[in-house]
């Protein structure tokens, strides 16, 4: 009788793993370097992320795939089978840009550009969110058939690695009963694999069924919207140019801070209104101080410390001729400790710390409150120049809380835009309290950083003070030694009386032109 042939062990299933891509569009290393940058510079394009991941599955996948489609000089789209299912739906909104009539313009200002590519994507990123919340693209059963894929695509992969991990079970150390146990269960989670596959590939087709019926409807309102985006990018470049001039800055900023900056001025008309009249301030100011500091007469008073290179003592020049000094010369440049002369004369007069307290009250709405913040960013500007420490306190009734703003950090004195932007949009409203930013400008004076600064107040001059309080503000002011300037907006309604009780002079301005508001500046 012939030996019995062992039984052959069934051939093990293969199953092919999905793919693990969620982007349409191909990337290289620097693709994805620039968007993280990007990404991580802007705040506006994190939070968006962040609200659209709770809607749509893969919605930062499709924020990037909007960013390349805008930005890179080559498109490639990845195919159908290199891509998740549960990323259908981004597919359709990026040919809905991409064969729009509106994108080859839309991509001559976008082209290699971040900062531009950004605001376009984060535009187009916020359009999109508020159109699939109002259901202009999708029903409510479209999104959960979205979530149900993916959902689906997790079941596949954990039962895909159930089932492969199976092998890794070493079968010589069972038993024939537990070999026979094993194989069974092995048979049982591959007819498992394969019933999640099926069930998968069903809702996928019936995914791609229903996309091809809205894909018109998504193709005409993408293409409508990306018609708006082009408009605001090209009006927000424009104003964003005009604010960088407005407010001068030593270095080119980063195209996350250009991207937050033109998001904010896009379709914001008071803060155009607010930079015309800030370059026009500007202009005149600078002007009129030039004037004032050629008819100056000075004298050498003392020695000093700090930046001034045209009055450096000549033995502090000599240390730029040697290695080892010369790089201690730029620390101290920095830090304001070279020794220098000290001048006596008009241009000495005011060269303190700013500390700039705001009305921000309801009275202040609409052209008040653009010449208060014209003159506070004018005053900006010229704190920055002369390397003078600038502190914006934003007021309004004794309930609301102050907006305080160290506009120039002392280390390299700089503006950052955000910070005006800060300051430029924000507008309590509400009653009005004089007490409460003077008491916090005391504070700020009290501190060793701002000895000998003075006080600029910006208002319509529409409040009362406590006669107590105002008595024991002029004796702290004696004290102190320090200067009250006030300013006061007199376009409408406006008062002098109460300012006259604590300021040193006081300066209005009577109509809305540049010219009749240059010489508030003459003493700053």
């Amino acid at each position: 009788m012939a030996p019995r042939r062992p039984k052959k062990a069934p051939a093990k299933r293969v199953f092919q793993p999905l793919p693990k891509n969620t982007f349409w569009i191909e990337h290289d290393a620097y693709d994805r370097r620039v968007w993280e940058h990007l990404r991580a510079e802007a705040p506006s394009l994190r939070e968006l992320e962040s609200a659209g991941a709770s809607l749509l599955p893969h919605f930062g996948s499709l924020l990037q795939d909007i960013f390349s489609l805008l930005f890179k000089y080559n498109i490639k789209y990845h195919a159908d089978g290199d891509v998740l299912p549960s990323a259908l739906l981004n597919r359709n909104f990026l040919h809905a840009i991409h064969n729009g009539a509106q994108y080859a313009f839309l991509r001559e200002q976008t082209l290699l550009n971040e900062a531009h590519a950004g605001l376009s994507t984060l535009i187009l990123g916020e359009r999109l969110l508020t159109l699939v919340r109002e259901e202009k693209f999708l029903t409510r059963r479209d999104l959960r058939d979205l979530w149900d894929i993916q959902k689906q695509e997790e079941i596949l992969d954990q039962k895909i690695e159930e089932y492969d991990n199976a092998d890794t079970i070493p079968e010589d150390q069972l038993s024939e009963e537990g070999k026979k146990a094993l194989q069974k269960a092995k048979e049982k989670m591959g007819g498992e694999v394969q019933g999640a596959e099926a069930l998968l590939r069903h809702k996928t087709n019936q995914l791609k069924e229903d996309l091809k019926q809205i894909e018109s409807q998504a193709a005409n309102r993408m293409q409508a919207e990306a018609i708006k985006v082009a408009q605001q990018l090209e009006d927000a470049t424009q104003e964003a140019e005009t604010w960088g001039n407005t407010i001068g800055s030593a270095e080119k900023s980063p195209a996350g801070q250009k991207l937050e900056l033109g998001r904010r001025l896009a379709g914001n008309e008071k803060l155009k209104k607010l930079a015309r009249m800030v370059g026009r301030m500007k202009f005149h100011a600078q002007a009129l101080r030039k004037k004032v500091f050629e008819r100056a007469s000075e004298e050498l008073l003392e020695v000093e410390q700090g930046d001034a290179l045209h009055r450096l003592l000549p033995h502090e020049l000599l240390s730029l001729h040697h290695p080892l000094l010369r790089k201690d010369f730029y620390r101290r440049f920095l830090d304001q400790e070279l020794i220098q002369y000290s001048l006596r004369g008009i241009e000495e007069k005011g060269k303190g710390p700013m500390i700039v307290c705001l009305d921000g009250s309801s009275s202040m709405s609409g052209d008040k409150e653009i010449w208060s913040k014209a003159v506070s960013l004018t005053l900006l500007e010229i704190a920055r120049k002369q390397r003078r420490l600038f502190r914006s306190i934003c007021f309004s009734s004794a309930e609301t809380p102050l907006q305080v703003l160290d506009m120039n950090p002392r280390d390299r004195y700089e503006v950052e835009t955000k910070t005006i932007m800060d300051l430029a949009e924000y507008f309590p409203g509400g009653g009005t309290d004089f007490q409460k930013p003077l008491d916090a400008a005391l504070d700020c004076l009290r501190q060793s950083r701002f000895k000998k600064g003075d006080i600029i107040f910006i208002t319509d001059g529409e409040c009362q003070v406590d006669p107590q309080w105002a008595e024991g503000f002029r004796e702290q002011k004696d004290k102190l030694g320090f200067s009250l300037f006030s300013i006061l907006i007199d376009m409408g309604p406006a008062s002098l009386g109460t300012l006259k009780e604590f300021s040193d002079r006081i300066s209005t301005i009577k109509q809305l032109t540049g010219d009749d508001a240059k010489e508030i500046f003459v003493n700053f």
